[in-house]
Formats: C-alpha cells, sequence, structure tokens
C-alpha cells in the first residue's frame, strides 16, 4: 500500500460542485489501495478578502491576531471537503495545523516548518480514514497559531511527505503541469514531463508559477518527488525531483518573465570602498530585496550603481535610497517602474557556450534593448521594457526552439 500525499489549491473549492469532483478524486486514490493525507488551502480569493477586511480595519497589521484571521479559510474547505467525503460513504479524520502539530518559527505571516509530528496522522490511516489537513499554517512553541507566507499550502504538503515517508507528494491546480513558456503568451509552449529541483527553482524565483519557491526549496533539502497536475484532468502533469537528465540539444527548459520589476539608477556616486554596500544595506534593513545589479565603470571618481525592485517596494526603495544618495552627494536618482524581466531557465546551458550571445542577438534582431543582466550556472536574466515583454518571450522561444 502506497501513501499519497494531495494538495489541492483554491479553484479546486471554490463551489460544492468542484468540491464534489475533488472528493470523487481523493476517493478514487484511497481505492487504488493508497493511504490519502489530503492538504487543503481556502477557496480562490478567500484569503485575498480576509487581508481586505482586516486592512479596512485597521491598515498595516501583522502578527499574532493577523495569523489567526488569515488562516481561517482553510478551515472552512477542510470542513466541506471531510463532510462531501464522508456523505460518499468514506471515514475521514481533519486537523487544522496546530493539531498535527505542524511546529513552525515566530516569524508571523512567513513562519518556517520545523518540525512535524506524524503519530495522529499514520494512526488514522492505519485505521482506515482519509485524513484532511489545513495548509498555509502550523503553530508555534509558544502555542500561537501561524502563517506560511503566499502558496504555503504547498510547503505544508511536501513537509508531510516527507515526514510521512510518501512515495510523492502530487500539488494540483488549474493547469496541466509546468510550461516552456506562459501559454497565454506562446501559443506552441509545451508541457515539460521532467524538472530538476535547480531548474524549478530558477524558473519560480524568475516569475514562474506552479509551485511556491519554500516548497521547493524543502522538497529538495528531504528530496521529495513533486508532481504538479491539473485538477481537472487525470493526464500526467510535471515531475519535479533531483534526477538532472537533460534531452540532447535541449539547451533552455524554459523561458519565464516577471512585471513585478522596477528600477534605481544612482547617478554620479563616489567610486569608494563601501558606497554600494551603503544603500542595499539600508534596503535590507527595511526588508527590501534587491534582484540586479549593475555598477559602471569610474569615471573621475564617480560610478553610476542601477538596481533592481519590485514594483511593489518601488515608492519605498526609491525614498530609502534618496536619503543615502544625498549623504554621498550623488548627482541624481531615477525610478523607472516601466521594465520587466525575461529569463531563459535550462541545464543544458550548464554544457554549451554561447547562450547568452544567441539570446541577445536574439533580442537585439527585433530591437529590444537590453537594461541589465543577471546570470547564473544555469539561468540567463535581462531587464528589458515593459512594452516588450511578451515579444520577447516569444522570440526567445523560438529561437532555442524550446517548442521542439
Amino acid at each position: 500500500m502506497a501513501r499519497v500525499v494531495q494538495k489541492y489549491g483554491g479553484t479546486a473549492v471554490s463551489t460544492p460542485e468542484q468540491i464534489k469532483k475533488v472528493a470523487q478524486r481523493v476517493i478514487d486514490s484511497y481505492n487504488d489501495n493508497n493511504d490519502v493525507v489530503v492538504v487543503i488551502s481556502a477557496k480562490a480569493g478567500e484569503t485575498n478578502r480576509l487581508i481586505e477586511m482586516a486592512q479596512e480595519m485597521c491598515p498595516g497589521q501583522e502578527g499574532r491576531e493577523y495569523d489567526v484571521l488569515i488562516s481561517a479559510g482553510e478551515q472552512v474547505s477542510v470542513g466541506l471537503l471531510a463532510l462531501c467525503i464522508r456523505c460518499m460513504g468514506y471515514k475521514t479524520r481533519t486537523y487544522l495545523g496546530w493539531q498535527v502539530p505542524i511546529i513552525t518559527d515566530s516569524l508571523h505571516s512567513r513562519a518556517s516548518i520545523e518540525e512535524i509530528n506524524p503519530d495522529r496522522i499514520i494512526t488514522d490511516l492505519n485505521l482506515g480514514a482519509i485524513v484532511i489537513v489545513a495548509g498555509f499554517q502550523g503553530i508555534d512553541r509558544a502555542g500561537n497559531i501561524t502563517t506560511l507566507g503566499r502558496g504555503g499550502g504547498d510547503t505544508s504538503a511536501v513537509a508531510l511527505a516527507h515526514a510521512l515517508g510518501a512515495e510523492q507528494c502530487e500539488l494540483y491546480s488549474d493547469v496541466d503541469g509546468i510550461f516552456s513558456a506562459d501559454p497565454e503568451v506562446c501559443s506552441d509552449a509545451r508541457k515539460i514531463d521532467l524538472l530538476s529541483y535547480d531548474e524549478m527553482l530558477e524558473l519560480a524565483s524568475q516569475g514562474a508559477r506552479g509551485v511556491q519557491i519554500r516548497a521547493i526549496e524543502y522538497a529538495k533539502k528531504h528530496n521529495v518527488t513533486i508532481h504538479v497536475r491539473s485538477s481537472f484532468s487525470t493526464a500526467r502533469g510535471t515531475l519535479i525531483n533531483g534526477e538532472e537528465t537533460t534531452m540532447e540539444g535541449v539547451v533552455v527548459t524554459g523561458i519565464v518573465f516577471d512585471e513585478n520589476e522596477a528600477k534605481i539608477a544612482v547617478l554620479g556616486v563616489p567610486d569608494t570602498p563601501g558606497t554600494a554596500a551603503r544603500i542595499l544595506t539600508a534596503l535590507a534593513d527595511r526588508d527590501i530585496s534587491v534582484d540586479m545589479i549593475v555598477q559602471n565603470v569610474s569615471q573621475a571618481g564617480l560610478a553610476d550603481l542601477t538596481f533592481s525592485v519590485s514594483k511593489s517596494d518601488l515608492d519605498k526603495a526609491h525614498l530609502i535610497t534618496r536619503g543615502i544618495a544625498d549623504e554621498l552627494q550623488a548627482r541624481e536618482v531615477i525610478a523607472d517602474r516601466n521594465i520587466s524581466k525575461v529569463s531563459i531557465v535550462g541545464l543544458g546551458m550548464k554544457n554549451h557556450a554561447g547562450v547568452a550571445a544567441r539570446m541577445f542577438t536574439a533580442l537585439a534582431y527585433n530591437n529590444i534593448n537590453i537594461q541589465m543582466i543577471s546570470t547564473s550556472e544555469i539561468k540567463v536574466s535581462v531587464a528589458i521594457d515593459e512594452k516588450y515583454t511578451k515579444l520577447a518571450v516569444r522570440v526567445l522561444h523560438e529561437a532555442f526552439k524550446v517548442h521542439a
């Protein structure tokens, strides 16, 4: 008998009809002689609704009571799915995060899982029950409810799969798997059958949707195979594991983009040790993440420093940067929110020369100017004018024959 962990996203439990379909899928897996543990999220839009209520009543709130509120949507989903499965004649057992327990640190709204005690769940499985667990939530060692951040249900599921020794963790959503590009942008985008953890981490960090980054990191650390599948199809999806096999001749696995990018340029700063550190440390102290960084060659003892941040952080980052720039007597600070990031990702890039040149040539041929560049062993990212984003994705998808 295999032990299976299935996670269903918010779109799969948005209506009673969809919940019934999930219930039948869970029962089918159980009838295939599997021990089944289901991790469930709040219905689509429910967590946003709770956040909006909190912001309307008292803007800027976070912490213990905030987590009590935003974790409530999962409890409703757990109860509804369990009642549906029971009405279909099967035994269920439900758990909220604190009941398992899923022990986390005390960093509210973005807590990290430290420990899971699976004993209660294993006992229920041995008694023939289908176990349903609320995703996205846990409890710290002081007994406070915590939440794991956006997409935290994925991390809950992967962590439970590891704790239970499950063969794999199935993550169900409204897509058939991970694609070589956004199908809404590239009509010839193909579903990828197999990805390594490193490829999926790069794809997710550069803008691809499908799996929460922390869930992939947890899976890599504990060697948990993830299967990204559609809630509305029985077709095989995308497997994510530690294998680093590549198809012969495939250099790039996927093209991704992120339109939540903005740019800040600090012009005419002293080209002395510690200048960049002062600016970037000030941003880090305010919990602002910097992505791409470019510094030009010094002229007359002055240099220009350019970096990207998320659009949502731009105003705050611009204000902080201007303050430091004034202290450094920089000539000017310019903010630009009209950029996006486009990235190519693939294990095949390790063994092929000229990948970046091929990328830049394809963009140049289509008059798309590159503003910043960032690379890793299996990724090249460029910042471009936002209006060329979709064109750039299609151009690169064709240039690297990712659809083949």
